[in-house]
């Protein structure tokens, strides 16, 4: 079952089973709490591993991110110094689990390209498939995906202003080694990377999307114009525009679209939006 258009899983997706499959070498480790918050919207992760060279030091805030999350680190030894060794390791774990038929997502955490296939091939046989990277990634990963989150949108908020590392007293008033002479000060603590500006409001596209799913009289169901933008836009995400859910983006540009609440089934309410010239 697919999410749904505001962002949140159906209810039966709460027991969704998905295997989170993390690329250490083409995904940082700062955006690890709000990718599992992320990934229980879609269900459960039944398994969770990562493939890399912890051997390495660049793997040093993964290696302290495995225990507390529960995550089985993959290891795997850089053989040839420029190749991404961890690649085919994970591409071959992520079909065996496939074939296990015990899985009803995939979830591919990577900002690299040549998972485009991978990502293909698991769509195919079924599995609903989830991308996680940043921006950068290349677009045709991105389109080989069911639903792409870009990882930037689920770091916490950290204010511009803020995102500049504070030296400390410590670091500003060095302690004097026992010769007489200060002692260099230490390594400042990196400071938490700030959310990118939010993009401009993609108009043609959210038009056009409720024209594909609205009424005679216009008015289109929230929940099919989000489905809609999914299947045209795997990476379409309300917070890249500065909104948390579908609905908060077009209640707040009342100028060119009107929502409207209407009694739904159970006494629950639904969203409509209609388009206004």
């Amino acid at each position: 079952m697919k999410e749904r258009g505001n962002g949140k899983a159906d209810g039966d997706d709460a027991q969704r089973r998905l295997a989170v499959l993390i690329d250490a070498d083409n995904a940082p480790a700062s955006m690890i709490e709000g990718l599992l918050s992320e990934v229980a919207k879609y269900g459960v992760a039944s398994v969770k591993r990562i493939y890399g060279d912890f051997t390495s030091t660049r793997q040093t805030q993964w290696k302290a991110a495995l225990l507390k999350h529960s995550i089985s680190p993959v290891q795997q030894f850089a053989y040839t110094s420029g190749k991404n060794a961890t690649d085919s390791s994970l591409i071959i774990d992520a079909m065996d689990l496939m074939y296990t038929g015990r899985f009803d997502g995939m979830c591919l955490v990577s900002s690299d390209s040549d998972f485009t296939r991978l990502a293909q091939r698991l769509r195919e046989e079924g599995p609903t498939v989830y991308g996680f990277g940043e921006r950068k990634t290349p677009d045709a990963f991105v389109q080989a995906c069911d639903k792409f989150i870009y990882t930037e949108v689920l770091r916490a908020d950290v204010p511009v202003a803020e995102s500049k590392p504070r030296a400390n007293k410590a670091a500003r008033k060095a302690p004097a080694s026992p010769a007489g002479k200060p002692s260099p000060p230490g390594p400042e603590p990196a400071a938490p990377a700030a959310k990118p500006a939010a993009l401009p409001m993609p108009m043609a596209l959210l038009r056009r999307a409720i024209e594909d799913a609205s009424d005679e009289q216009g008015w289109a169901h929230l929940g099919a114009v989000g489905s809609y933008l999914t299947k045209i836009r795997p990476d379409f995400d309300p917070r890249l525009y500065g909104r948390r859910k579908l609905s908060d983006l077009f209640k707040h540009d009342a100028r060119h679209f009107a929502v409207e609440e209407r009694p739904g089934a159970g006494g629950s309410k639904t969203l409509y939006v209609r388009a206004l010239d």
